[in-house]
C-alpha cells in the first residue's frame, strides 16, 4: 500500500511544472523531476547521486540555497538564485527552499524553483527601450517623462496652497533633498515638476520613477544601472541615476521601495557616487533628488515602510498638499480651470456647471481629490454636449448627492445625520455594484464610472468585506 502510495506521488510531482530537488545530508541529489530537467539541460540519470554542485559548477557553498538550507537549517522562500547550466544558458530561478529533518537532526533539503528567465529577460527589454527613450529626454520638450509644469500651472488661492507655492519657489533655489508628502490625486507631481523648472537645473534632465511599480532586483538595475553579464539578459547600461545627471530625480511612492534597496539608495545619496549593478568601479554622480509619499510625514516612521536613517536624509525640505476636502475653497477655481481645458480638447462651448452640482461638489468627499474632480468633468464634457454641466452628466459616484435622491429614508427618531445617511447609501451602492460584478472590484469600478483607487479606497473606509 505504502509502495502505490508513493508511486502515486510521484507520478503527480512529475505533472509539476516548477523544478524540484531533493538532496540528502552529504548534499547528493537523491530527486530530480522532469521539470528540473528541462531547466537545467541535464539527464535525470546523470544528475540522480551526483553533488549539488558537480551538476551546477556556476553554484557554490554560498550562492546554492539549497546548501544554504543545509547550513542554517533555517527554509528560504523565495529567493532569486542565478546559474549557468551546462549548455551555456544563463538561468534565473525564484526558489523556496526547505530543511528536512529527523529527530531534530537535518537529512537533506527539499527546493522548489520557478524558471523566471523569460521574464527577466523581457523585463530587460523594457528597461533598454526606457533607458533608450531617457538618453533622448534632453532633445524632448513634452513627453511623460519631462517637467512641463511650472507654479503657474498650479491652481489655487488658498491659504495653504499660496504658502506651498511661496516656499516652492523658495525650495528652488537650493539643491537640498525634497519631500512631498500627500494623498493620491493631490497633485504631488505638479508640484515636484514646477520646483525643477524654477531652479538651476531647468535645462538638464527631469527624470520620474514610480517606486511601487516594479520588483527589487528590477528596479536596482533600473536607478543604478547595470554591466553585462551581471545577470541573465544584463547589459551595460546607465540607470537613471546617471541619466539624470546635473538635474533632478523624482522618486515616487518612495515608501513603496524594498528596505534592502532603501539602504543602497542612503549610500548613494550619502557618497554621491554609485556602483553599476555587477560592477567593481564606481561613478560620480550630482542629482537633486525629490521624493513622494502617499501617507502623511508624521506617519511614515510609525509604518516602518521607510528606513529612519533615509527618511532623515530625504526629509530636508517638507510640502504636505492638502486633499481637495481640505482646501474646498478653491472648488470653483479648478472646475473652471477643467472646463476650459477639455472645452478646448474636446471643442465644446460649457460655460459652468449648474447650482446643483456646485452644491454636490461642495458635499462630496473626494477620495480621489483633484484628480477626481478632472475625471468628473472630463466625463461630462466627453459624453454630453450643452452650456451647463448638470445632475444627469455627473459620473455614478454622485448619485446619490443628487437632488431627486436628497429624500433619503431618514425616519424622524434616527440619530442619524445627513454625513452618517450617505455613508450609509453610499455602502449600499457600492455593495450592489460589487454583487452585479461577481465582487471583482475592477469592473465595479467601472461600473461606478470611478477609479479603481477610488474604490478601494471606499472598501476599506466603508468596512465592506
Amino acid at each position: 500500500m505504502e509502495s502505490k502510495f508513493f508511486d502515486a506521488l510521484i507520478k503527480a510531482v512529475e505533472q509539476i511544472d516548477d523544478g524540484i530537488h531533493i538532496i540528502d545530508s552529504s548534499g547528493k541529489i537523491i530527486y530530480y523531476n522532469k521539470a528540473a530537467k528541462e531547466l537545467d539541460g541535464i539527464d535525470v540519470n546523470k544528475a540522480m547521486g551526483r553533488h549539488i554542485l558537480e551538476v551546477y559548477p556556476s553554484l557554490d557553498f554560498e550562492t546554492s540555497t539549497l546548501l544554504q538550507v543545509m547550513k542554517t537549517c533555517k527554509p528560504l522562500f523565495k529567493v532569486e538564485q542565478n546559474f549557468v547550466n551546462y549548455k551555456g544558458n544563463k538561468i534565473s530561478t525564484v526558489n523556496t527552499s526547505l530543511p528536512i529533518t529527523y529527530n531534530n537532526r537535518i537529512i537533506g533539503a527539499v527546493e522548489i524553483s520557478k524558471n523566471i528567465t523569460r521574464v527577466k529577460e523581457l523585463s530587460e527589454k523594457i528597461v533598454n527601450l526606457q533607458s533608450a527613450l531617457y538618453k533622448n529626454v534632453s532633445n524632448v520638450t513634452k513627453t511623460k517623462n519631462t517637467a512641463v509644469f511650472n507654479f503657474l500651472d498650479i491652481v489655487g488661492q488658498c491659504k495653504e496652497m499660496l504658502k506651498i507655492k511661496s516656499l516652492g519657489i523658495k525650495a528652488a533655489e537650493s539643491d537640498s533633498p525634497v519631500l512631498v508628502s500627500g494623498a493620491t490625486g493631490t497633485g504631488k507631481e505638479l508640484i515636484v515638476q514646477s520646483i525643477h523648472n524654477a531652479s538651476k537645473r531647468r535645462s538638464k534632465p527631469f527624470i520620474a520613477q514610480n517606486c511601487a511599480a516594479l520588483p527589487t532586483n528590477l528596479l536596482e538595475s533600473i536607478l543604478f544601472g547595470s554591466v553585462k553579464g551581471s545577470f541573465t539578459g544584463a547589459e551595460n547600461r546607465a540607470g537613471l541615476f546617471e541619466l539624470a545627471h546635473g538635474g533632478t530625480l523624482f522618486l515616487d511612492e518612495i515608501n513603496s521601495m524594498p528596505l534592502e534597496l532603501q539602504a543602497k539608495l542612503l549610500r548613494v545619496l550619502q557618497d554621491g557616487r554609485l556602483r553599476r549593478v555587477g560592477a567593481s568601479s564606481t561613478i560620480d554622480i550630482d542629482v537633486r533628488i525629490i521624493s513622494a509619499i502617499n501617507i502623511p510625514v508624521q506617519k511614515i516612521l510609525e509604518t516602518s515602510q521607510l528606513r529612519q536613517d533615509l527618511f532623515y536624509r530625504l526629509n530636508v525640505i517638507t510640502f504636505e498638499i492638502p486633499s481637495l476636502k481640505q482646501r474646498i475653497e478653491d472648488l470653483p477655481l479648478l472646475i473652471k480651470h477643467f472646463i476650459n481645458k477639455y472645452n478646448k480638447k474636446c471643442q465644446k462651448f460649457f460655460t459652468g456647471v449648474s447650482k446643483e452640482v456646485l452644491e454636490i461638489f461642495m458635499k462630496y468627499d473626494w477620495p480621489g481629490n483633484v484628480r477626481e474632480l478632472e475625471h468628473a468633468i472630463e466625463s461630462a464634457i466627453s459624453l454630453y454636449d450643452g452650456e451647463i454641466i448638470r445632475e444627469e452628466h455627473l459620473p455614478f459616484q454622485f448619485k446619490y448627492l443628487l437632488n431627486n435622491s436628497t429624500n433619503l429614508m431618514i425616519d424622524s427618531d434616527d440619530t442619524c445625520g445627513l454625513e452618517q445617511s450617505l455613508e450609509k447609501y453610499e455602502k449600499e451602492l457600492i455593495i450592489s455594484a460589487l454583487q452585479k460584478v461577481d465582487w471583482n472590484v475592477t469592473k465595479a469600478a467601472k461600473l461606478l464610472n470611478i477609479p479603481r483607487q477610488t474604490l478601494q479606497y471606499k472598501i476599506k473606509k466603508l468596512a465592506i468585506s
